[in-house]
């Protein structure tokens, strides 16, 4: 199956809001990953695995956003960013 079928299938399952706050749930075991590895209770594994669970929800997410749309505000972003690092 295709990213894109995947994507859709899950939203023919479970719907919108769901994966709306699916996406909050697993940005949120990031961040509890994050502090526990900063404080050495949890290894790098631990941390890709939440990763890789986040990776596919802003994946999700922008393809139902819109993934040209997400591309040209990461390309903004970036250049801000750049902007940001050529200043001293």
């Amino acid at each position: 199956m295709q990213l894109e079928q995947i994507y859709q299938a899950t939203l023919d399952k479970w719907g919108e809001e769901a994966q709306y706050d699916q996406a909050v749930e697993e940005c949120a075991e990031l961040i509890a990953a994050l502090k526990h590895y900063r404080r050495g209770k949890i290894d790098k594994q631990a941390v890709i695995a939440e990763l890789a669970d986040v990776s596919l929800m802003l994946g999700q997410l922008s393809w139902m956003f819109g993934p040209e749309k997400v591309a040209a505000a990461k390309e903004m972003k970036l250049a801000k960013l750049g902007s940001l690092l050529s200043t001293p």
